[in-house]
């Protein structure tokens, strides 16, 4: 099991790059698939991107596609993504997910470990 920590969070304008990293502690970072999603007020939580753990297949959700990159970088333990173009539909809690030997899936319920969330607002 990996314990994820997110950070790099904020509050920017409409246009902007923002750049959120998650860092796992555990062994088995390597082995994982790491995806994030994101929430935003009353609304459910939302596939965002992921990265297998292979780092050969990379999967993102239309809303993002071209704006985002999702990168891995496994002697760090840390997957990151890149934001840029913020909208400020983009304003949510982002969250780190993993799981174990998985492939790029956009489902919740795939994932077996997540993060506390990191605040990101996009104000016009």
């Amino acid at each position: 099991q990996l314990r994820l920590v997110e950070s790099g969070g904020g509050l920017v304008l409409a246009g902007d790059s923002l750049t959120l990293s998650c860092v796992a502690s555990g062994t088995t970072f390597s082995m994982s698939t790491m995806a994030w999603f994101r929430q935003a007020p009353g609304k459910d939580r939302e596939f965002v991107a992921a990265i297998r753990w292979t780092g050969d297949s990379i999967n993102y959700a239309d809303s993002v596609k071209g704006r985002f990159t999702i990168s891995r970088d496994n002697a760090k333990n840390t997957v990151n993504l890149q934001m840029n173009s913020l909208k400020t539909e983009d304003t949510a809690s982002y969250y780190c997910a993993a799981i174990r030997y998985g492939n790029v899936w956009s489902a919740i319920s795939q994932y077996n470990d997540w993060g506390q969330g990191t605040q990101v607002t996009v104000s016009s």
